[in-house]
């Protein structure tokens, strides 16, 4: 059975910093809707405090939480223990999107080790934690980060990067805006 906080506890933070990826689910408030489940790789998340936590998104083909969290704020990462003893921790929350260029952005960005094709940043401010056993979950060693999406980025460079973002990453697959959308004059 597992246990539910009020806020991340020492050891949790330990867990979170000792895993290699993490895994954020946010879905649309309508019934047909898709729920959006997106793992997430590299040194890319950060425990603000005990009840906040963000981490730095990077360009991709979808950017259903940002539409998810515009709508209604909901979000949820999870994190696995695949390697030592099995354990799940979940954070429940109410996240934001903050995008470069922002007051916000030039306090948070410096806490991250640059990563190339860095998009925005989702800040998420944690009602609930809660850990599970985790026995079911496969044991698999970590051997490296992939270095393709690095690639990419760097090869798109940084305008290039600012207009793929703006042109494929404006609206959820339900088409729900995203920060993009709603705040287009960025762009320039």
């Amino acid at each position: 059975m597992g246990k539910q906080f009020s806020s991340i506890l020492p050891e949790h933070k330990e867990f979170i910093q000792r895993q290699h990826m993490f895994f954020v689910g946010s879905a649309p408030l309508s019934k047909t809707g898709h729920v959006n489940l997106s793992p997430k790789g590299y040194d890319s998340f950060r425990i603000l405090s005990d009840h906040e936590v963000a981490y730095l998104d990077l360009s991709g083909s979808g950017n259903e939480t940002s539409a998810h969290l515009i709508e209604n704020g909901r979000v949820t990462i999870m994190f696995c223990a695949f390697e030592g003893e099995p354990s799940v921790l979940r954070l429940y929350g109410t996240g934001t999107v903050v995008l470069p260029d922002t007051e916000r952005w030039n306090e948070l960005y410096p806490l991250f080790d640059p990563l190339p094709g860095a998009r925005q940043i989702i800040v998420i401010d944690v009602h609930m934690v809660q850990d599970s056993c985790g026995f079911a979950v496969p044991f698999m060693t970590f051997t490296s980060e992939r270095e393709k999406l690095k690639d990419v980025c760097i090869q798109m460079g940084e305008k290039g990067i600012k207009k793929y973002a703006y042109e494929k990453n404006l609206e959820s697959i339900d088409g729900l805006p995203t920060a993009f959308a709603l705040n287009k004059s960025s762009m320039n």
